[in-house]
């Protein structure tokens, strides 16, 4: 049986959600509190976690923040505040939608099951099949298992969504993907609303990455499309230097 965890501190409100997820035989787990719903969050496996941003004890932001740095679990944000930052900072952190009050009943069951359909879709680091699950470039070592990356002999920490978008880049090196496409692979979103969130994770990535912003080694733009990896960094295999594959 799949199992919802709701964190919201209004009783009321969380009383009317659970009514209707267990309508989708679902199986809820509530929460009134910021502290005692990411110990939830981090302990229990989720099909998905319905999570206010206006938490006492710790705020909706950071619960979401620390369940990321653990687990990629679906996460829809809700709050009763309506300014762009805080919708644009939710989702950078991770949340896949976010929902402002007063909001529908029907509006609601309807951004559960798209969210939990994306979850089912979208780009997995771990589904990519390369050999040995590593990825090697010049002072760039990226073990896709261990979710690992090593930068000039230093691990370096990316976030989750980060490292999506280093692995799908990197095992496509040269290929271009627009703002939209990654959106749609990384993500799960079809739409243009959010390409800031590509752009904003792009120069996060690549702060952790280029010794030089201006002149990035890595992460190259394609101008007027989207961005790309540098296929000129990749060291070739075993097998392609026996072959004579540069």
């Amino acid at each position: 049986m799949k199992k919802v965890l709701i964190i919201e501190d209004d009783i009321s409100i969380a009383g009317l959600l659970e009514i209707h997820l267990k309508d989708l035989n679902y199986v809820i787990v509530k929460a009134h509190q910021g502290d005692k719903g990411l110990d939830l969050a981090l302990k229990e496996n989720f099909s998905l976690i319905i999570l206010d941003i206006t938490l006492p004890k710790i705020d909706g932001i950071e619960v979401c923040k620390q369940i990321r740095l653990a687990k990629q679990t679906p996460i829809i944000m809700l709050t009763a505040k309506t300014e762009e930052l805080d919708k644009i900072l939710s989702l950078e952190l991770g949340a896949d939608d976010y929902i402002t009050k007063p909001f529908s009943v029907r509006e609601f069951i309807a951004r559960v099951k798209a969210v939990t359909r994306r979850f089912d879709s979208t780009f997995d680091a771990k589904k990519i099949l390369i050999a040995n699950n590593e990825l090697e470039f010049q002072e760039l070592f990226i073990d896709i298992d261990k979710r690992k990356v090593v930068l000039r002999n230093e691990e370096i920490n990316l976030s989750p969504k980060e490292f999506d978008l280093l692995v799908l880049m990197a095992s496509n090196p040269g290929k271009v993907y627009s703002r939209e496409k990654l959106l749609e692979l990384v993500w799960g979103y079809d739409f243009d609303g959010y390409r800031h969130t590509v752009n904003s994770h792009i120069n996060r990535l690549r702060g952790k990455l280029e010794e030089n912003m201006i002149k990035p080694k890595f992460i190259l733009t394609a101008w007027g499309v989207g961005y790309k990896f540098n296929e000129e960094l990749k060291i070739p295999s075993h097998d392609e230097m026996q072959n004579g594959i540069k």
